[in-house]
């Protein structure tokens, strides 16, 4: 048990018999009354966001946390597969849990994080920066640079971004995770 003081972003708590993850919190002291913490928490299993707000002092049930690198192997219809880089055990996450999918391409190291009350999987997610590969894009029309102008290319995962015009087919960029927007070109 955890006091809603102690609740920080990746904070994991079990609320209402489902395990939520705070994305956000705000300490508020009110001009008048008791403080109380603002919190938004994201879903586990469903991915929802709520918001939440909490006495000073409420007693939480806390969910200790995992987290362990995992190798991505292949797709089955079981889910995606992983292997545990200590143990080298096979587990399948279903595309649901894991952040970043559409980036994620084989070989692949990922963050897994488990309940280590049960062992069960919450969650993956890629790393927030990731390299890959232009796979098609058409050539970029010279005098259209007034503006931040981007055009789509496809990525080697099959999936389709906005890119400056400066990039070509066979570049290797780096992508944000998170929204999928492009970041940099990277040197080979």
């Amino acid at each position: 048990m955890i006091n809603s003081q102690e609740i920080k972003n990746g904070t994991c708590i079990r609320l209402d018999s489902q395990v939520y993850i705070c994305v956000e919190f705000q300490h508020v002291k009110p001009g008048k009354g008791n403080t109380i913490m603002r919190t938004k928490l994201k879903s586990v299993t469903t991915g929802r966001v709520i918001e939440r707000t909490f006495q000073v002092g409420f007693k939480l049930e806390d969910v200790r946390i995992e987290r362990r690198p995992y190798q991505y192997l292949y797709e089955d219809p079981t889910g995606y597969m992983f292997m545990n880089q200590e143990t080298f055990e096979q587990i399948p996450i279903n595309k649901e849990a894991i952040t970043g999918v559409d980036f994620m391409k084989e070989g692949d190291v990922v963050e897994v994080v488990t309940d280590t009350t049960d062992g069960t999987i919450l969650y993956a997610e890629m790393p927030v920066k990731t390299n890959l590969r232009i796979s098609h894009s058409e050539p970029g029309i010279k005098g259209d640079t007034a503006t931040n102008a981007t055009k789509p290319a496809t990525l080697e995962t099959g999936v389709e971004i906005r890119v400056p015009l400066f990039i070509n087919e066979g570049e290797l960029i780096q992508v944000d995770t998170r929204d999928g927007s492009y970041l940099s070109r990277v040197k080979e």
